[in-house]
């Protein structure tokens, strides 16, 4: 079965749409987090030491490495409401074997932690994309607050699961829940996602191209340089935040979970108010100075004389950090037509942060201190900062850029026959607008209405 271009959706389904994509977001991050919370639990009944339960903990990261590459020609296939409600099962699946298994060995528990991974991967590309897609509709940017409603699922899934241990609810009786409660809210408003392609879309005579084609487009790669940049600017600051602290600046404890909760705040704000900095400003000077700040913010963080000025360079980390990834996907689906593929591309060079990011800081941390390490995020950002242009939209698009996103009218063309970057400044055309006559930019207070 193929994914085949509908009708342009009413207003009424572009808001349902918004909410089942909240939805989306929000679940994966709960069930996620579940299942972290309930890690300790699940090693004591396994025996394991730290060695044991990192090489167990890594059947979740092979799991989405296989997905994250394949997941863009299945989104393309069958959609993105199909994918995220399969996974959404096989998530649901994977932590059930995973939590019942905890009581009969490891290898049930690695078999079940490879389906979450697999399943994560592929659902995170196909929400993501459909996040594109609605954002594209709305014709204003939205995407950050998607993944704001991942952090609020994966916060409430950490309390949840705080509270699960306080009572001392058996693991597999809480993650089993977890995942029925998940997989039929999941499944039951994805079926509301809008289609990802209208019937407008491709154009005169073109078809959809194949999505193996967008790992050799020069753009796609650079944005997923980018989004790499940002996620492990973010993966870091999860990771060793606490830990940097408390060795570093020689907090207690508390002071040190302080820093980290403080940083996760930042980030969820920035990505709650960033999409009126993004309509206003345009992507590439909002995440620019957004990567500015998070330099700055990490800067302050290592070189602070004292622990109140460290706590500042983790907010302006946090709010550094915020809005990269999401504009990342945003530009990946630009393109309707090629929305799954570049997601995917760019999701699986950006998800490499995530599983580098503590390796490298650690084996730096060995030789020059884990404060001084995390350093390596600031010059990351840097990066970023210089290659932000590349987010620019595409020509044709909803989206009209700002004069702080034109480049120099030298701005080479595209080596793979795409626009060039100088090309996405250029405005609507009639025939561009058609797909959208019907729809309004409708208000921040209707994105979840008619849900």
């Amino acid at each position: 079965m193929t994914s085949t271009p509908a009708a342009p959706p009413t207003p009424k389904a572009v808001r349902t749409a918004t909410a089942a994509t909240y939805v989306a977001f929000i679940g994966s991050g709960f069930a996620f987090a579940s299942w972290a919370s309930r890690i300790p639990q699940v090693r004591d009944q396994l025996h394991l030491d730290a060695a044991a339960l990192g090489l167990v903990l890594l059947a979740i990261a092979a799991g989405s490495l296989l997905a994250l590459p394949l997941s863009g020609p299945v989104v393309t296939r069958i959609g993105s409401s199909r994918t995220v409600m399969a996974m959404s099962v096989l998530l649901g699946t994977g932590l059930i074997v995973a939590a019942l298994g905890s009581h009969a060995g490891v290898v049930p528990v690695v078999i079940g932690l490879f389906l979450l991974g697999f399943a994560n991967g592929a659902w995170d590309v196909a929400m993501n994309v459909q996040g594109t897609i609605v954002e594209r509709h709305l014709a204003r940017s939205i995407m950050s607050r998607f993944h704001a409603g991942f952090s609020l699922g994966t916060v409430a899934g950490a309390l949840a699961g705080a509270a699960m241990v306080a009572l001392d609810v058996p693991v597999s009786t809480h993650l089993t829940v977890v995942a029925v409660v998940v997989v039929a809210a999941v499944v039951t408003y994805a079926r509301r996602f809008v289609a990802d392609q209208d019937d407008t879309a491709p154009a005169a005579g073109e078809k959809p191209v194949s999505a193996l084609t967008a790992w050799k487009e020069p753009r796609t790669l650079l944005i997923g340089v980018f989004v790499l940049a940002f996620a492990f600017t973010e993966g870091v600051g999860n990771d060793w935040i606490s830990v940097a602290a408390i060795d570093g600046h020689h907090v207690s404890a508390a002071m040190g979970t302080l820093a980290f909760a403080g940083f996760l705040t930042a980030m969820t704000v920035g990505r709650w108010f960033g999409p009126a900095l993004l309509d206003r400003y345009g992507r590439t000077a909002v995440v620019r100075a957004l990567a500015v700040i998070g330099v700055a913010g990490v800067s302050l963080f290592v070189f602070a004389p004292n622990p109140g000025l460290a706590y500042a360079g983790a907010l302006l980390w946090g709010l550094g950090a915020s809005l990269g990834f999401p504009v990342g996907m945003s530009a990946g689906g630009d393109d309707p037509r090629r929305a799954a593929a570049r997601v995917s591309v760019i999701a699986s060079i950006g998800y490499c942060a995530f599983l580098a990011g503590p390796p490298v800081i650690g084996l730096l941390g060995d030789r020059i201190s884990v404060l001084r390490a995390l350093i390596v995020v600031a010059a990351l950002l840097g990066v970023a900062a210089l290659i932000a242009g590349s987010v620019r939209p595409l020509p044709g698009t909803d989206r009209q850029p700002t004069d702080s996103d034109r480049p120099s009218p030298s701005s080479p063309p595209s080596p793979d026959g795409a626009p060039s970057l100088a090309d996405s400044d250029r405005a609507m055309t009639a025939s561009d607008r058609a797909p959208f006559a019907g729809i309004r930019s409708l208000p921040d207070n209707e994105d979840i209405k008619d849900s």
